[in-house]
């Protein structure tokens, strides 16, 4: 295999933790706390919309920017980030809970329309292509 044909995320190092499951119910209720982050790890397209306050941070640029991210979160008092993040559990900070969203954004879509609700840009069409 060429360097041009391996996947983007072999350029990493492999990830050393896997972050517990944070529930779509759970993300749902505490969508408006100041205490949970969102992280959408697609691409900068946001293709079908994406839930709203999440902040876009492309798996690709993540590696690279994990640091920055965390000292933002420290500093704002975030307690949970929902996405996958072995960096705050190598950086032996027990204050910040690193999470991964249950079924990811196509699992919320799935989960129907008082998920979808709390999306910002929702297109309905574009999410038809995953059922």
């Amino acid at each position: 295999m060429t360097d041009a044909s391996k996947p983007w995320h072999d350029a990493f190092p492999a990830p050393r933790t896997t972050a517990p499951v944070m529930t779509r119910e759970e993300a749902l209720q505490t969508l408006n706390s100041d205490h949970l982050l969102l992280v959408d790890v697609r691409r900068t397209d946001f293709e079908g919309g994406t839930i709203k306050g999440s902040l876009n941070l492309p798996a690709h640029s993540f590696y690279l920017n994990r640091a920055v991210l965390f000292n933002l979160c420290k500093r704002a008092g975030v307690k949970k980030v929902a996405f996958y993040c072995d960096y705050i559990a190598e950086s032996g900070d027990n204050q910040i809970q690193s999470l991964t969203l249950e079924g990811g954004i196509k699992g919320w879509v799935k989960a129907g329309e008082l998920y979808t609700q709390q999306m910002d840009g929702y297109e309905a069409e574009y999410w038809k292509q995953f059922e």
